[in-house]
């Protein structure tokens, strides 16, 4: 017969605590208060810097510059006075001392070592005591406590398990770099991205010279911030300003260009789109190539400007792309293609002072989009003078502090955005002004 005590022979037991429960209201807020880094636009995905104790995750394509700019990193870090360690698994200490004379990051208080063993590498974190550890990379550690080859899921495990607890115990501010695999998510074990308590993907093409980071995890601030870089040979610099990359300057208008403002994280992107429709050579299947783009969205705009547009595009290869290497995957983007399409099927220039924003339907509507004060604000500050917005938006509903020498058009359809944009022939010998102010938050020189 049970006596109605509770039964303790399978519960877990109480155990011995490492620290003992305390009024919030005691606990120091300045213990997980972000440090600047130096690099400004690093920062601003950060949330402010980085915070001792923490661990970053920052994954990448191999060549994209992520030891450069971790390097940069650890020399502003030892240059106010605090020691930084930087253990490499990938390269000899003579090529990173190579790099560092390059780009100027050559400092006394900067130690690096070459370690592919953990025992090792927490040898060298008991005797520099540093207050930034930079681990490149992690598929690269392993342990001899792990049956497991090294770059394998146990080994990641392992790893990251035990540099994340020294970070905790000992308030080490740790970056870990990480590998992506074809489709450019992070290599190793999903938990890895959950253990960590930032998750930064640094992208890129080798091929061109812009770089951006992207928080997509951040427990310490922002998880839609971007930083934008520009990739030079001496070093990584911050582009506070990044819009004029993503424009091509022209004496006249062509055909097939339009551009249109695009909300990465908190920050409004001006980028332009560019199309070229041609007949098909071969009389086969036509081509359809596209680059930095939703190709789903393009295929889903031909078919709506066939439909509702009157343009036919079955037999004509359609090329479409953006300029810079800038990705404008989002809906808002939807009304500057579907422009730029129009624009090089029917051989006839858009004027250089117009953008388009606004997302486009199946049955041809204009929805609207979110950021649009932003977005305006800052067409207007790069010299562009008349916006294509969605219908619903006039200049009574924005701020006109925000759209202040740029004229809305609303448009309701995407039919309607076409006859708009052939009334404005008159407009096609207009340049730009732009009218550029400083924006804070500059960049930050290798």
């Amino acid at each position: 017969m049970s006596d109605g005590s509770p039964a303790r022979t399978n519960a877990v037991q109480p155990g011995p605590v490492q620290r003992p429960a305390r009024p919030i209201a005691e606990l120091d807020p300045d213990v997980a208060r972000a440090r600047p880094t130096g690099v400004a636009e690093l920062d601003r995905v950060l949330g402010g810097g980085l915070v001792p104790g923490s661990v970053v995750l920052l994954a990448g394509e191999p060549g994209v510059g992520k030891s450069t700019l971790l390097l940069d990193v650890a020399h502003r870090f030892a240059s106010c006075g605090q020691r930084a360690l930087i253990v490499t698994g990938e390269e000899s200490p003579a090529q990173v001392r190579l790099r560092a004379e390059r780009t100027g990051a050559v400092h006394e208080s900067l130690y690096l070592a070459a370690e592919n063993d953990l025992g090792a590498l927490l040898t060298h974190v008991d005797d520099v005591a540093p207050g930034l550890l930079v681990v490149d990379s992690v598929q690269t550690i392993s342990t001899d406590t792990v049956d497991s080859a090294s770059g394998g899921v146990p080994q990641i495990r392992a790893v990251a398990a035990a540099l994340i607890a020294v970070a905790k115990q000992r308030g080490i501010a740790t970056v870990l770099v990480g590998h992506v695999t074809k489709d450019g998510s992070v290599a190793g074990p999903r938990v890895l991205e959950h253990l960590v308590d930032v998750v930064l993907h640094f992208e890129g093409d080798r091929h061109t010279s812009l770089r951006l980071i992207r928080a997509t995890k951040n427990r310490y601030g922002p998880a839609d911030e971007i930083g934008c870089f520009e990739m030079r040979e001496d070093g990584i610099v911050g582009l506070a300003d990044p819009s004029g990359q993503f424009l091509s300057e022209r004496a006249t208008p062509v055909a097939g260009t339009c551009v249109t403002i695009c909300i990465e994280g908190k920050r409004p992107l001006v980028t332009e789109v560019q199309a070229l429709v041609a007949r098909s050579p071969t009389g086969g299947t036509p081509r359809r190539s596209v680059t930095d783009l939703d190709s789903g969205r393009v295929a889903m705009l031909l078919a709506v400007l066939a439909r509702h547009g009157g343009i036919a595009f079955g037999d004509f290869e359609v090329y479409a792309a953006t300029v810079g290497g800038m990705r404008a995957t989002e809906p808002g983007s939807d009304l500057a293609i579907a422009l730029a399409l129009a624009s090089a099927a029917r051989d006839a220039p858009l004027p250089q002072t117009l953008c388009a924003i606004g997302e486009v339907s199946l049955s041809g509507d204009v929805r609207r989009v979110g950021g649009l004060e932003r977005r305006l604000a800052e067409a207007a500050r790069l010299g562009f003078t008349v916006a294509l917005v969605p219908g619903g938006h006039d200049g009574g509903s924005l701020r006109s502090a925000a759209i202040h020498g740029i004229r809305t058009l609303p448009v309701d359809t995407l039919p309607a955005a076409l006859a708009a944009v052939a009334n404005m022939r008159s407009r096609i010998g207009e340049g730009r002004r732009p009218a550029l102010r400083t924006v804070h938050g500059g960049g930050a020189s290798a």
